[in-house]
């Protein structure tokens, strides 16, 4: 398993850096890699007849709990196929929809690691490699998003699906982090025997809000959603791919994953169902009322996302069993739907549906997978939707609570995304044509061959249901409930409340997408609340923090280096100078301090006439000179209680220091002096307030009893762990390594960064 998602991140880069060597014709091969995937895991699913799952184990960081585990079961196998499969024929497409675009590889690039990602998010078993993959598909999807750079919308849509889903990976993370932190363990499949443990716990209700709000952002849900229909302005086949089938589940797998593991019958179930149902009705709503095709999509998936979250949160056995056969049956068709608007697109070079007619005499197989669709999204018999819809409407009608109120919610979010599907699918194609034949770029075999084997797939499974059903949907649901089930899919339930519900949603779908266009007015209405919807407020809040940044870097950064200094000295002054005066009882006279010895006596003398010099020198030179005798009478004074190794390396220090700080004030203009006294008395009352902490901090530190344990360690430790007899040394460079590391990457940083200064003045002194 490993070694497969070596290979597409491997496949991935080969492709970036094949840069342009290939004809676009030839990414067309591309699309054999993911079949080969999907025809790799069709083989294990053959496998799943006989074990519930397959679990793999590879040590990675073993003494942390987090290895790279992988399982196969019902649940990852159902998104491994649909990250496979459709993701076989959006290469396919966008070979030739993206034919003409700069940078394909780039393109392919992004959509290979996209694929990965997400088959890495399903397959892990571990809650840091999930983590990990979750953040890869959000890093991945903000490419795919932004491709059209050039454009200041898919800029903006990248970079708010971006932040939406990242503040939700930080939330996830923190709820990893708590649940690993509870059970001791980063192990999904141990985490399955932890389910009261977690409950019990007092941190409960925060891993809830933490696990929420991952999977709420990643799958668009209220008041999370907007993300997903500015998304739309990336190219058709990231669209369909990533907001059908892929990265808007992500969030749906999080919650069925860890429905067994943290549903607790109420809160959990509860959140689910309010937010999902208000997401759902949202959703629809919207959709019905959009004029654009990609944003009709757009909102309705908003829905789909809703009805899935809803049915998890419903939990019966109908409702899980609902919630994996609408993911696949939402899949098909909408990936269907969001090609055949490219195909539009493509062929006419608008998405407004009140410009659209006619188009089904001119690609009457579009038309034809289009109808299928759409049929499918209003659940219409004979389709894969008409089974799916049943047992939503079963989930609801058996709710043993507010049954009544959860089918009505149901009915009428139902009745909106039929209304929606076919303003998508069907009313593009009909009536007379608004443009000329000659207008119309006919769809290529590449671009209706996977909306043709999509639709056929959705009428396939809608007839013979037990093909998906045997296959795959029992190994998801037993994934989900843990449990085995004696609901089987099948084509009629018979004449009962389901099925005149499924004709009233049909019924008054219809009348919808007749009456669409009178039904818009109110939409005009809804608008008025644009000011006060989360997308607004969202924005309103990043405007004001951005406001506030750049107040704030203006107050606090504003290039003066004096600034900065006085800022961090005033915060630890009077942070350590409370904590110190509120807390420690000062003692400032001891009978254990020493007297002074005539050379160190003269040592401190040495070092007041050197400060003195320092700051009443007009000479730059003779300031670092003085800086230098200060720091070299420390060195002394370092040898005279008895560290002399500290004493040499603080010796080359301070030499380096004096060196580099001649050579960079050697280039800096002739020396300004000084003479606000305002600002003189202001550095002094500064000054003065600083040493003097340090002066009781040093006192308090002679008086209290040190503790000897770390000093103790070191000692015993450095040569039997280190092999170093110099205990200053080994700490340094073994102990505390990192330390030592990160300090000299900051020099060598400051070193860079003050040589590309001068190196920038030099190159300005030439031009002059």
């Amino acid at each position: 398993m490993i070694g497969i998602l070596i290979t597409v991140f491997v496949v991935a880069f080969l492709i970036l850096f094949s840069g342009n060597s290939f004809r676009p014709k030839y990414y067309r091969l591309l699309a054999i890699f993911p079949l080969i995937l999907f025809l790799y895991f069709g083989y294990f699913m053959m496998n799943l007849q006989e074990e519930s799952s397959l679990l793999l184990h590879y040590k990675w960081i073993p003494s942390l709990g987090i290895n790279l585990d992988f399982k196969l079961d019902g649940l990852s196998m159902l998104f491994s196929l649909l990250i496979t499969g459709i993701g076989t024929l959006i290469y396919f497409y966008a070979s030739d929809y993206l034919k003409n675009a700069h940078y394909l590889n780039r393109f392919y690039c992004y959509l290979t690691l996209f694929m990965g990602s997400m088959l890495g998010l399903v397959l892990s078993d571990n809650l840091m490699t999930v983590f990990m993959f979750w953040e890869l598909t959000s890093i991945t999807s903000f490419f795919l998003i932004g491709f059209n750079n050039e454009e200041e919308s898919s800029r903006k849509s990248a970079m708010t699906a971006f932040a939406i889903t990242g503040l939700g990976g930080f939330l996830l993370l923190a709820g990893f982090l708590l649940i690993a932190n509870i059970t001791g363990s980063f192990s999904i499949q141990e985490l399955m025997s932890s389910r009261e443990i977690l409950q019990n716990n007092s941190m409960y209700i925060l891993i809830l809000i933490f696990i929420f709000g991952g999977a709420f952002t990643k799958s668009a849900q209220f008041p999370f959603h907007f993300w997903l229909p500015g998304a739309m302005a990336a190219p058709t086949p990231v669209s369909a791919y990533l907001h059908s089938a892929t990265m808007v589940k992500a969030g749906i797998y999080i919650l069925a994953r860890f429905s067994p593991i943290l549903s607790d019958g109420y809160i959990w179930n509860n959140t689910l169902m309010i937010v999902g149902g208000i997401t759902m009705i949202y959703g629809a709503f919207h959709s019905i009322f959009r004029t654009d095709l990609k944003e009709i999509l757009a909102y309705s998936t908003v829905s789909a996302l809703g009805i899935i979250v809803f049915l998890l949160g419903i939990g019966t056995d109908y409702a899980l069993y609902a919630a994996v056969t609408f993911i696949l049956v939402h899949a098909l068709y909408k990936a269907t739907l969001f090609l055949t608007a490219g195909i539009i697109d493509h062929a006419v070079h608008t998405r407004d549906i009140t410009k659209l007619t006619g188009l089904g005499k001119y690609m009457p197989v579009v038309a034809i997978a289009a109808f299928i669709a759409a049929l499918s999204s209003a659940g219409v018999p004979l389709t894969f939707g008409f089974i799916s819809k049943d047992l939503i409407y079963e989930s609801t009608l058996n709710f043993p609570q507010w049954g009544v109120y959860l089918t009505i919610f149901a009915v009428t979010t139902n009745v909106l995304l039929a209304g929606s599907g076919f303003l998508a699918g069907v009313k593009p194609f009909l009536g007379e044509p608004i443009q000329k034949p000659s207008r119309l770029h006919k769809p290529s075999v590449f671009l209706w061959l996977p909306v043709v084997i999509l639709s056929l797939l959705t009428l396939i499974f809608g007839i013979f249901p037990f093909l998906a059903d045997d296959g795959i949907l029992n190994h998801a649901f037993t994934s989900i409930a843990v449990r085995e089930t004696e609901l089987y899919l099948k084509l009629w339930h018979g004449f009962n409340t389901v099925l005149i519900l499924s004709i009233f949603t049909i019924i008054f779908g219809l009348f919808l997408f007749v009456f669409n266009r009178y039904l818009r007015t109110p939409l005009q209405n809804v608008l008025k609340l644009e000011p006060v919807s989360p997308q607004s407020l969202t924005e309103s809040f990043g405007e004001f923090f951005k406001k506030f940044a750049f107040n704030y870097t203006r107050l606090m950064h504003n290039g003066y280096l004096r600034n900065y200094l006085i800022v961090i000295i005033l915060f630890i002054t009077g942070l350590v100078g409370y904590r110190l005066i509120t807390t420690v009882p000062l003692q400032l006279i001891t009978e254990d301090l020493s007297g002074f010895s005539i050379y160190e006596l003269t040592f401190f003398i040495i070092i007041l006439v050197s400060i003195f010099y320092t700051l009443k020198t007009t000479s730059r030179l003779t300031a670092i000179a003085s800086l230098g005798v200060i720091g070299y009478c420390l060195c002394l004074i370092f040898v005279f209680y008895g560290a002399p190794d500290l004493a040499m390396t603080q010796f080359a220090i301070d030499t380096l220091t004096v060196v580099l700080f001649v050579l960079v004030l050697f280039k800096l203009p002739g020396f300004l002096p000084f003479r606000n006294k305002k600002i003189i008395f202001r550095d002094a009352v500064i000054s003065l307030s600083f040493g003097t902490l340090i002066m009781l901090i040093t006192l308090q530190s002679l008086v209290y009893p040190a503790s000897k344990e770390i000093s103790h360690f070191y000692a015993e430790n450095a040569y039997i762990l280190a092999k170093g007899k110099n205990v200053v040394n080994v700490i340094l460079v073994d102990f505390r390594g990192f330390d030592t590391l990160i300090e000299s990457v900051v020099l060598s940083i400051a070193a860079l960064g003050v040589y590309g200064i001068l190196k920038y003045r030099g190159i300005n002194e030439e031009a002059d």
